[in-house]
């Protein structure tokens, strides 16, 4: 053994760890769990509740599907469990990863949650449906500022009228 080989125990740990490193799954999952779960308990909920389910429900309930799935998870690795790349799964690995998507993504995402307060989210949201439609390769110029601005002013619809979630309305929603 020579002074840059490992020592058999850590060979042995890496190999233990390379052959479950699914595990690193688990640990992300209980922790998102744990996260979702500390803010929902923890949440301040100033609105009236309209019934049995109140705003806390749904985190609760997704928070702990998250670290019943986390542990669940881990008992399967385990006990040999290995998680096998889809059959019908078309990604080629060895292709780059397509960055220049990536970043126009992540653009609209910020330039979102930084116009949602100063133009409301009718706005904001129609950037954010053309935005990502074009950064995903659709070039249909006519078509999707309609369709990004059709889905936008739905989706606040719905949010404010119907799900009582108030959505920031912004300048125009004085005129409309």
């Amino acid at each position: 053994m020579t002074a840059t080989e490992p020592a058999p125990a850590a060979r042995g740990r890496r190999a233990w760890l390379r052959a479950h490193s699914e595990l690193g799954v688990c640990v992300m999952l209980l922790a998102l769990g744990a996260v979702v779960l500390t803010d929902a308990l923890t949440m301040d909920v100033a609105i009236a509740q309209r019934g049995p389910i109140g705003p806390r429900t749904v985190p609760i309930a997704v928070g702990s599907g998250l670290l019943l799935i986390s542990v669940l998870l881990a008992v399967d690795v385990l006990r040999g469990g290995r998680g096998e790349a889809e059959g019908g799964e078309d990604v080629d690995l060895s292709e780059p990863a397509d960055w220049r998507t990536v970043l126009l993504l992540a653009g609209v995402f910020l330039a979102t949650a930084v116009l949602i307060e100063p133009v409301g989210f009718p706005v904001a949201g129609a950037l954010l449906f053309w935005g990502a439609a074009h950064a995903l390769g659709s070039r249909a110029v006519h078509r999707d500022p309609l369709i990004a601005a059709g889905l936008s002013l739905v989706t606040y619809a719905l949010f404010n009228n119907l799900l009582g979630v108030p959505l920031p309305g912004g300048p125009l929603m004085g005129v409309l």
